[in-house]
């Protein structure tokens, strides 16, 4: 018999590590090719892990909500054929393959080799550390009450790798492990604030928030924190747009196969105005502004259960019409049945979301950083507007909406914010009711 060792597969260019949410299978099982072993977790979509192999499960190496870094090796499948030689053999072999991929591989390949000249630790009470973590505490002699001193920057209050290499960094500084309560007076412990018990009565109900319910939590308090939210609101005409999706709608179902929404003519124009004002197409990185060269729009579509997620659409600018219908019907569906990939939900440059879905006239969006910029599009309201003619003024029934622009006042000024929300504005009001698509 024959071992496969199931590794953490690469799943985007940003993505290093992942949480295992569920094991579909147990230590036993028979597995084949192509068939989900685990379900796994990233900062914002849930995938699964396919064996390459047919084979029986022998041993799973990690455990639910262990944190795994890519390349890891999540569990032993034993196939048939020829025995392998002896697991240290192998290891060796696979070491150099493993090397060139993430730093994280090579300090691993190092740390294992240590970890047995070294006392171990442990997750304490509910308190948990990553396998990367025990081992670089292991490998430098780190004792259990020293790790459990580190103040964590990671979700719920996780070490990482950056707080145990900070602490090593500066250990002959601190104090010794022997004086682990003095810890929680460093002034790294400071901005942590205790946790007020909420008064609970008989009657209330205790929910407790989901997984990627506390990733977007998280991920809204440090936007916020981070960049200077500021907004600009515009109200447009879209009453061509609203006879002209009427006129064509019928027929573009039946040759299309799928139902023509306002969403793709709103994000063509948007991908438009960021054409023409490239410097809302950034983000900003330190002291520095990366200016950058796709325009990939984030699209938010909520989820079944009340959450968001935003898949992008990648060179938005370089679809037509009808190229970005069926990408947004495509992100839009898969997002609902969580059937996004990791990488479609990675590498957006600027977000929008139709906060009319949902009734709302108007909003004040949370950036989605690194970028600057969100628009927030209202609900399609008929009204009477005054209508400008060669002739005069009359009063007329109009169908408008309100767009919120909310953008990062650190890199972009007023005027340039107010611009491109207009100049969105201008393309929607500018339809040519006769359009073919």
């Amino acid at each position: 018999m024959a071992r496969f060792e199931l590794k953490l597969p690469k799943m985007g260019e940003s993505v290093a590590e992942a949480t295992v949410t569920n094991w579909l299978k147990n230590v036993g099982d028979t597995i084949e090719a192509d068939e989900a072993v685990l379900e796994i977790a990233t900062d914002k979509v849930d995938s699964e892990v396919p064996s390459e192999v047919d084979g029986v499960l022998v041993e799973q190496l990690f455990q639910v909500d262990d944190v795994v870094q890519v390349g890891q090796i999540l569990a032993i499948i034993e196939t048939e054929g020829e025995e392998t030689e002896s697991n240290a053999e192998p290891e060796a072999e696979e070491s150099p393959k493993v090397e060139p991929e993430t730093v994280e591989a090579v300090e691993k390949t190092v740390e294992v080799a240590k970890e047995t000249t070294q006392p171990t630790v442990s997750s304490s009470g509910d308190r948990f550390y990553s396998p990367l973590v025990k081992n670089i505490a292991a490998a430098e002699g780190i004792s259990q009450s020293e790790l459990d001193a580190i103040i964590g920057s990671g979700k719920d209050g996780r070490v990482t790798k950056n707080d145990i290499l900070a602490y090593l960094e500066n250990r002959g500084a601190t104090p010794p492990a022997s004086q682990p309560s003095q810890a929680p007076a460093s002034p790294t412990a400071a901005p942590t604030k205790p946790v007020v018990p909420v008064p609970v009565s008989g009657e209330d109900e205790i929910i407790e928030m989901t997984r990627m319910g506390k990733l977007i939590a998280h991920h809204m308090v440090e936007s916020v924190q981070t960049s200077a939210h500021v907004q600009s609101f515009v109200e447009c005409d879209v009453t061509n747009i609203w006879n002209w999706r009427n006129k064509v709608k019928n027929d573009y179902q039946k040759r299309e196969g799928e139902k023509l929404t306002f969403t793709p003519i709103f994000m063509e124009a948007v991908a438009k105005a960021l054409k023409d004002y490239p410097m809302m197409n950034i983000s900003v990185e330190g002291d520095k502004i990366v200016k950058r060269r796709n325009i990939n729009l984030g699209m938010a579509a909520a989820l079944p259960d009340g959450n968001l997620i935003v898949p992008v659409i990648k060179n938005a600018d370089q679809l037509n019409l009808v190229g970005m219908s069926k990408a947004v019907n495509d992100l839009a569906n898969r997002a609902r049945t969580n059937g996004l990939k990791p990488d479609e939900v990675q590498g957006g440059t600027y977000t929008v979301t139709n906060v009319g879905t949902f009734g709302s006239i108007m909003g004040t969006p949370i950036i989605n950083q690194p970028q600057v910029g969100i628009l927030a599009l209202g609900a399609i309201r008929k009204v009477p507007a005054v209508i400008e003619t060669p002739e005069g003024d009359f009063i007329g029934i109009r169908y408008k909406m309100f767009m919120s622009h909310s953008y990062d006042h650190r890199v972009v000024n007023g005027a340039l914010g107010g611009q491109f929300v207009k100049a969105v504005a201008d393309y929607l009001e500018a339809w040519d009711v006769n359009r073919e698509i």
